[in-house]
């Protein structure tokens, strides 16, 4: 099945921040681009002077930001890297991922991204798998040393550099204003020169992502594909020129890098990190910056609907809600547009092998519709329901979800084996979930044909946590499955079987493992 969102749009464009109807898809400047450097470039001669990025005290323009990725890339020509090297990046939402990322992919490099709630073991896996040459990351986060961290457990060979961009220093390393100004003696015209010579379909960023069979594996996304998808993806939204973006979403994950950054460079959106989602931290910045676009996971919303101080924020500012990734109840949706003032509320799915979109609903849809469902495709994606032999099946029909098109991954970086599992011979990426489509082309995630569940919005698969558990010294067997919770959907429980003669309890066996895996899991 293929949607035509360019007829939804013209249809019933949604209103921008200022009142103005956004274009559809066929308007949008965005369209002809190929690469991330390419729209930061246009963002900067396009929205020059509006506010591109807003951390703390800290505001840049459009014109700023692009001048600031510049000097970034700039550095990591003097660090010696070259185009197609992994530059991984270990740090919450900030201001300076964003500016490390984008200089990174104008120096022609490739962004692994390292999910911030990973502790040293699982950060080491993926800067080794990735083969990451120079790591940026921060020794200050929660009281969190990542440096040290990852030290404790084994820092990968392949990492040559590591770069703080805040924090303490440690000896070996480098911090990131030290860092910037190796920069200085490169000339702009090279980073420029980098920049142009970017292909469409070349590697822009490896997002890891954990499978049934336990090590997190690293999703080859492109430039041209992710310029494409989150121009559709933002029109779809209705997010346009000076709306104001709280990115709760994290920058690791297609949503927040992707569906958060990319999306506001091409609309020209401002971009306001949020490194922690605590709600009346999330309540005062909305408030203080006037913020119109806040997306997340069901469980954002109704933590702050359900927050007893709602009422000592201003929150009248709120027009543009996505959410997905878990169930969505309808009263929460009425809620949204009675209580907030929410105008725009779609939900979507997708993954990260599918440059983390898919299927969209629309902002004419009705609230039951945007609950039950998880729209339609995008334009230029074939989504289909196929049964256990591959064959296609009707509307009403359960079936396993496969897309094929332009969003499909270039494959999991340096593993073909798993690629071609995932992706069969005639194109089509195989989800590992179950679906039915109603009469009106839209997909309701119904079950899942592969093992895992969902956290808040972060997908964990019983087999890695397995897998760790293992490790634990008194620990012989293990089981993990996820069970209901109100506020985040599903959360893991697990059942072991003790080494005889092992003493550890229950709350032994969570603190170690809080120690040794990322919280959600």
């Amino acid at each position: 099945m293929v949607d035509d969102l360019a007829d939804d749009l013209a249809d019933d464009p949604a209103d921008g921040p200022g009142g103005a109807a956004v274009a559809d898809v066929a308007d949008t400047a965005a369209t002809d681009l190929r690469t991330i450097p390419a729209v930061l470039e246009r963002a900067a001669a396009r929205f020059g002077e509006r506010e591109g990025l807003v951390d703390g005290d800290r505001r840049l323009t459009f014109a700023d930001l692009a001048a600031a990725a510049d000097a970034a890339a700039r550095a990591y020509v003097a660090s010696g890297i070259e185009p197609g090297d992994r530059i991984a990046i270990w740090a919450p939402n900030m201001g300076d991922w964003v500016v490390a990322a984008l200089g990174a992919l104008r120096a022609g490099a490739v962004v692994a991204t390292v999910n911030s709630r990973f502790r040293g073991g699982e950060a080491a896996h993926v800067l080794s798998t990735a083969g990451a040459r120079l790591l940026v990351t921060v020794t200050d986060f929660l009281d969190t040393d990542y440096v040290a961290m990852l030290d404790r457990h084994g820092r990968p060979a392949c990492v040559e550099q590591v770069v703080v961009l805040s924090g303490p220093v440690p000896g070996g390393a480098v911090g990131w204003a030290d860092f910037l100004a190796r920069g200085a003696s490169v000339d702009p015209a090279v980073t420029a020169r980098r920049a142009a010579e970017i292909a469409p379909d070349a590697v822009s960023t490896i997002i890891f992502t954990s499978g049934t069979t336990g090590a997190p594996k690293g999703a080859m996304l492109r430039h041209g594909a992710s310029v494409r998808a989150y121009d559709a993806w933002a029109s779809v939204v209705g997010l346009a020129e000076g709306d104001r973006y709280l990115i709760v979403n994290p920058f690791f994950h297609t949503f927040g890098f992707n569906a958060g950054i990319l999306a506001c460079l091409i609309k020209g959106a401002t971009i306001v990190p949020h490194p922690v989602f605590d709600v009346p931290s999330v309540m005062q910045r909305v408030d203080e910056e006037r913020i119109t676009m806040l997306p997340g996971a069901p469980a954002i919303y109704q933590t702050i609907l359900d927050h007893p101080d709602l009422g000592r924020y201003d929150l009248s500012s709120l027009r543009l809600a996505v959410t997905g990734a878990a169930t969505v109840p309808v009263e929460m949706i009425r809620r949204m547009a009675s209580e907030l003032t929410f105008r725009t509320i779609v939900t979507g799915y997708g993954l990260t092998e599918s440059t983390g979109i898919a299927t969209m609903c629309r902002h004419t849809d009705d609230p039951e519709t945007v609950a039950r469902t998880s729209g339609r495709p995008i334009p230029g994606l074939e989504v289909r329901l196929v049964d256990g032999d591959g064959k296609e099946v009707g509307p009403g029909e359960p079936g396993e979800v496969v897309v094929r098109g332009y969003t499909v991954m270039a494959g999991y970086y340096g593993d073909p084996a798993a690629t071609a599992e995932a992706i069969d011979a005639g194109g089509w990426l195989h989800t590992g979930d179950v679906g039915v489509f109603d009469d009106r082309g839209n997909l309701t995630i119904t079950d899942r044909t592969k093992d895992m569940f969902v956290v808040g919005g972060f997908t964990a698969y019983p087999a890695e946590i397995e897998n760790m558990l293992l490790r634990h010294p008194d620990i012989q067997q293990a089981a993990v499955i996820g069970v209901p919770d109100a506020r985040l959907g599903e959360v893991g429980m697990a059942f072991v079987v003790a080494r005889p003669g092992a003493t550890t309890t229950g709350p032994d066996i969570v603190g170690w493992s809080r120690d040794q895996m990322a919280n959600y899991k």
